[in-house]
């Protein structure tokens, strides 16, 4: 276990905050954890993204709450440093897109995941791909196990 790191800070995420976003997806994509981003995909989004900033180190971790209708919303591109891996980062950035997807009115969040325990403990169950919007999909294709996913869809009502 590292080092505890300085208090946190959640707050929506800012273009200077892309380089360091993208370099954090990218660790855990060559790692075969999560899908690789683009930097002008990521400044195209900039607005679904909160970030988790430490006091003293900077950038510490990302999520992006992606609208995909009236009703749902997926909460990815979770990626926590390793170095603040067991200090609650990942918890807070999951706290903070749920409270902004009620906040705008949606019911529910869902993600896809390979973390099941993780995100139990934070109110998500699983469900059938099959009640996801279709449109989620669209991303499936650059993912290295596309023919062969084994990740988990879950979600969690977070209307009011």
């Amino acid at each position: 276990m590292s080092a505890t790191i300085s208090s946190i800070t959640v707050r929506p995420a800012r273009l200077k905050d892309v380089v360091g976003i993208h370099a954090l997806l990218t660790h855990w994509a060559d790692k075969k954890l999560l899908l690789p981003r683009s930097l002008s995909e990521l400044y195209e989004n900039v607005r679904d993204f909160m970030v988790a900033e430490a006091e003293v180190g900077g950038l510490v971790g990302c999520a992006a709450l992606h609208i995909d209708t009236d009703k749902i919303a997926e909460l990815k591109a979770l990626a926590v440093a390793s170095a603040a891996h067991g200090q609650g980062v990942g918890r807070k950035l999951v706290d903070a897109c749920c409270r902004e997807a009620a906040n705008i009115g949606l019911e529910k969040v869902f993600c896809l995941t390979y973390q099941v325990d993780f995100f139990t403990k934070l109110g998500f169950a699983k469900v059938d791909r099959s009640r996801l919007p279709d449109k989620v999909w669209s991303e499936c294709i650059r993912c290295h196990r596309f023919l062969d996913c084994d990740e988990v869809a879950m979600w969690r009502a977070v209307g009011t």
